[in-house]
């Protein structure tokens, strides 16, 4: 041969794990030795210790609250929660009965297709069964369960058996390889602002107030808040969901992206006087 044989990485890794760790934090030690010595990239690294940290997380610790779930009242006709379901734009949404402890199933949003097709459509027969777990359930076991029924979505029950939230195999994945991205994220390396061909302009919550006030001529205070973030949080007095907005100096900001923690984007568009 030419060359020496080059281990890959994972045999390399092998190697250094010889020194079999006598518990997580050693085994945490050894993967950074291992970074440090290049046997392990950035990516690798984290997303090792994403698995790690995934068997020790329960679903309390990642479920979004039901006060922010976006749900589907079976009792609404259609013409009233389709524009809902066009506008969150999820997949998949719970079906309650009047009340968000009754939840009677899941409707994927794929579904409604059939009412557009031939203009039938019974919600209860499309309905798929929805899955019921405790907030005490560990992710790793979560995981396992979505893999092998091929679930996407679980139902978040408390101790007298009310509903807590709920958990989609994407909030558990984003546990280990990081956030998901769609549609609305920004690549890393672009500008806080990113302006469309729609006049409209996407914007990270974590711009910096001084910042956003330069590109749009506001006069935001940054005395309470650094970020627009913040200060559309505190705009809301809650942490707003994926379409909610608010109309303030001449400027529309609606919120394209968030999740049980924090705001991630906005979107900001000039508005007319007689809208504000």
């Amino acid at each position: 041969m030419d060359e020496p044989f080059k281990a890959g990485w994972l045999h390399r890794l092998g190697l250094l794990l010889l020194r079999e760790p006598e518990d997580g934090e050693q085994l945490v030690a050894l993967l950074h030795s291992a970074y440090e010595k290049n046997l392990l990239d950035a990516d690798a690294l984290a997303m090792i210790e994403g698995v790690m940290q995934v068997s020790e997380m329960q679903v309390r610790d990642i479920m979004i609250p039901r006060p922010q779930m976006d749900v589907i009242d079976i009792n609404d006709p259609p013409d009233k929660f389709i524009p809902f379901v066009m506008e969150t734009a999820h997949s998949r949404f719970p079906v309650i009965d009047g009340d968000r402890d009754n939840v009677i199933g899941i409707l994927l949003a794929k579904d409604l297709l059939h009412h557009y097709a031939d203009g039938e459509f019974n919600m209860r027969e499309m309905l798929r069964p929805a899955v019921f777990i405790p907030k005490s359930k560990r992710l790793n076991v979560l995981l396992k369960y979505f893999r092998s029924n091929r679930n996407h979505i679980a139902i978040v029950v408390d101790e007298y058996g009310g509903v807590a939230g709920l958990v989609s195999i994407e909030d558990v994945l984003e546990q280990i390889v990081g956030e998901i991205e769609d549609e609305y994220d920004f690549d890393e390396t672009e500008d806080n602002i990113i302006a469309d061909n729609q006049g409209h302009f996407r914007v990270k919550a974590v711009t910096p107030i001084p910042d956003f006030n330069e590109s749009f001529g506001t006069k935001f205070s940054d005395e309470h808040y650094d970020t627009l973030g913040g200060l559309v949080l505190s705009r809301f007095g809650k942490l707003p969901k994926r379409g909610e907005q608010i109309v303030a100096e001449g400027l529309r900001i609606q919120v394209l992206r968030s999740d049980s923690r924090r705001i991630h984007s906005l979107l900001v568009e000039k508005v007319k006087p007689s809208e504000e």
